[in-house]
């Protein structure tokens, strides 16, 4: 399996309208709603950035995410480990696994990918953000060596007023 650049927004926006439509407890856990969260324009936006990501199998794409080369603002707020400029972090969005691949350790493998990849650019640490109503990733991110570093309630169309849990996984 193999991290490749996302090219094609019919291709993405297919499979998180799958993600969403056949995942156990997504209305729980991640609370995605197509549209909402993500969206077309988030999504075109990570691709035009060369920041989306499919994780291939093949010709079959069992995992995605977008991964920026920096943090945006909303992260200054979080009290982290290590005090760093933005462009010294890389940042994880829309991180998921295809229904078909769930439960077969490909996050894992899909991760140490994205490791390889951001120590490849010279960051220093990868961060995150996860709902608090989500054990399932918390677990997997903490299994792999994510450090919780903090919470903050905030607003998000799909979730309204929510508590997200932060993340960081130093290199």
């Amino acid at each position: 399996m193999q991290l490749v650049l996302a090219g094609n927004l019919a291709v993405v926006r297919e499979k998180y309208i799958e993600v969403i439509e056949h995942t156990k407890d997504m209305n729980v856990h991640a609370r995605w709603i197509y549209g909402q969260h993500p969206t077309d324009a988030m999504i075109q936006s990570y691709i035009d950035g060369q920041e989306m990501y499919l994780f291939m199998d093949g010709q079959n794409v069992a995992g995605m995410t977008a991964i920026t080369m920096y943090q945006g603002e909303d992260y200054h707020e979080v009290i982290w480990s290590h005090n760093l400029k933005d462009d010294e972090v890389a940042s994880l969005h829309i991180f998921t696994v295809t229904p078909e691949y769930q439960g077969q350790g490909v996050s894992k493998r899909m991760m140490a990918e994205i490791i390889s990849l951001v120590m490849e650019k010279g960051k220093k640490v990868i961060r995150l953000d996860t709902l608090a109503s989500n054990i399932p990733a918390q677990h997997m991110y903490e299994k792999l060596g994510f450090e919780y570093r903090g919470k903050q309630s905030l607003y998000a169309e799909n979730t309204g007023w929510t508590d997200f849990l932060y993340y960081e996984l130093p290199l």
